[in-house]
């Protein structure tokens, strides 16, 4: 088992549309590592519309799952908020919590 550190996973699921920004966000602040998925379909909570990639609502989601230093989430967190408040309507939320052991 590897050594018990201040670690964080962050989910941030956002338009197709921000794919350069995000994984630029996350270079920036110097995380290196992360999982992605493309062709992820969702609705936000209380408006926006539904990004389902189909004929009607054709937009799609990407999602990143990063684990990150616990120094670094709040920059991180930060920066993907700042991010989502430059383009409203597109769509980004992020959650992070913490990790427990990794191997």
């Amino acid at each position: 088992m590897a050594k018990e550190q201040s670690l964080k996973a962050i989910f941030v699921a956002y338009n197709q549309a921000y794919n350069e920004e995000v994984l630029q966000e996350l270079e920036s602040l110097g995380q290196r590592g992360f999982t992605k998925w493309e062709g992820i379909y969702g609705r936000g909570t209380s408006d926006g519309e539904p990004h389902m990639g189909s004929h009607a609502w054709p937009i799609e989601n990407h999602a990143i799952l990063a684990v990150v230093d616990g120094d670094k989430v709040d920059d991180m967190m930060k920066a993907l908020h700042d991010l989502d408040e430059k383009y409203k309507d597109l769509g980004l939320r992020a959650y992070y919590w913490n990790i427990k052991g990794t191997i």
